[in-house]
């Protein structure tokens, strides 16, 4: 029996009644770009075997440009905030979406709104900003967000409020999974008054765990600069007998920067992610393992994700932030005093350096591959959202970029998969063992 194709449609503010005014082709030739049917549909499931039908999965609708629109973009004013961590490719995205919304739509005005959600909260004092082409000229060059960010809740009520007060047709919510749960409250409580307000989602996290986006803006960049870490904590290593180099590098809840800095580097031979438990003591521990690359090679690359070995710390009520993540303990300290410990009941020399460059990570400007992919995704998202589409983000899917539910989106987060492919190329790449657990090791085994 085939299974059934799955339309995952987004949410509609009504009919397109108006000719998009940017200069496309409806067909096909001609020397132009053309716009995107909207019965476009993107397959998930992409895989064959054998002689099954490809037939049946999710589709999702695929981004572009539409040839009918929903607002008259003469009349329509639109706003573009900013949320959470800094993440490299900020001001990229501002950039590209103020120029796609001014140069082609022609708009009316584009606003900037400041500090992330506060902006949308007149409490806070915070008056938006109205770009220009000057404003955004050479923004992309810096790291940060010219716009200012924030983490926290504020009302829904009070944001659409703030919306409809300034006239506001179209909201861009550039951030992570706690800005799209904003967005999609913000998107409920317009829809509930029946206010046609546009809220189209940018995915931002450095981390790469956005659901139904293989990659969001920022993460190449933290890969490249993880790699930098990563060679000098080598070089400090060889420099040094017995020499460990530890660096912690962002990833909360998914080791993707582990992962990926890792296979980059080369220089790598322990790599701890949030996806993977391990334990320290004991014949299939941790510290037994670098002890003996210790003994073989004279010296020691570690890269731990900072959101791994959870388990390792004394239980109690974990706090979360103000956009109610839950706050992990610090595993890098944690490590680090616990090899010095170890090796020094061993009576081992050795000679550890630690290093977090978590925050020179994210703060710096947008490699090449990484603005490359601002731009693509701020303007699918202005697309999107002159079309009337709401309540949704902008996803990548092999390199095509889609429609995605934000409520589908955020069902959880996107993780390494200990038995996938990028794991194991781990695993190859450093030779340490499938587990640092008695039971992981048996698993293994069998």
């Amino acid at each position: 029996m085939q299974r059934a194709f799955r339309k995952l449609s987004v949410p509609s503010l009504g009919a397109c009644s108006h000719k998009s005014p940017l200069a496309l082709s409806a067909e096909r030739g001609g020397g132009r770009g053309v716009f995107v049917p909207d019965d476009c549909w993107i397959r998930w499931d992409i895989e064959v075997e054998g002689d099954r039908p490809a037939t049946g999965g999710d589709l999702f609708e695929k981004a572009g440009p539409r040839e009918n629109i929903y607002f008259d973009a003469g009349r329509s004013r639109a706003a573009i905030v900013t949320c959470g961590g800094l993440c490299p490719g900020l001001n990229n995205v501002i950039r590209s979406a103020f120029l796609e919304l001014h140069d082609h739509y022609k708009v009316r005005e584009v606003l900037g709104l400041k500090y992330g959600y506060r902006g949308l909260n007149p409490a806070h004092g915070h008056e938006p900003v109205v770009l220009t082409p000057e404003g955004v000229d050479r923004i992309g060059d810096f790291g940060g967000t010219v716009l200012g960010t924030s983490r926290g809740h504020e009302d829904p009520k009070v944001m659409v409020d703030f919306l409809q007060s300034r006239e506001i047709d179209i909201l861009l919510c550039v951030g992570g999974d706690g800005t799209m749960r904003g967005a999609h409250a913000i998107h409920e409580e317009a829809t509930q008054r029946g206010a046609k307000i546009a809220v189209v989602g940018i995915p931002k996290t450095i981390d790469n765990d956005i659901k139904y986006c293989f990659r969001t803006f920022g993460f190449a960049t933290a890969l490249e600069r993880a790699r930098d870490a990563l060679d000098c904590a080598h070089n400090e290593a060889t420099s040094a007998q017995n020499g460990i180099g530890l660096v912690k590098v962002m990833g909360r809840d998914s080791g993707f920067i582990a992962l990926g800095a890792t296979l980059t580097s080369h220089h790598v031979d322990f790599t701890l992610i949030p996806e993977v438990p391990f334990e320290l003591e004991g014949p299939h521990g941790f510290l037994l393992a670098l002890e003996k690359r210790l003994l073989e090679r004279g010296h020691a690359v570690i890269v731990v994700a900072e959101g791994a070995g959870q388990s390792l710390f004394e239980t109690s009520e974990r706090q979360r932030d103000a956009s109610g993540n839950v706050l992990h303990r610090d595993i890098g300290p944690l490590l680090k005093e616990r090899i010095a410990q170890y090796l020094k009941v061993r009576g081992m020399t050795f000679d550890l350096k630690y290093i977090d460059p978590s925050y020179t990570i994210r703060s710096v400007a947008a490699n090449s591959d990484d603005s490359l992919l601002c731009d693509q995704f701020a303007r699918r998202a202005v697309h999107a959202a002159m079309s009337g589409r709401s309540d949704m983000l902008v996803g990548l899917y092999h390199g095509t970029l889609i429609h995605v539910p934000i409520p589908l989106a955020t069902t959880g987060r996107q993780q390494v998969n200990p038995h996938g492919v990028g794991w194991r190329s781990v695993l190859s790449a450093t030779g340490q063992p499938a587990s640092f657990t008695a039971a992981g090791q048996a698993s293994h085994e069998a």
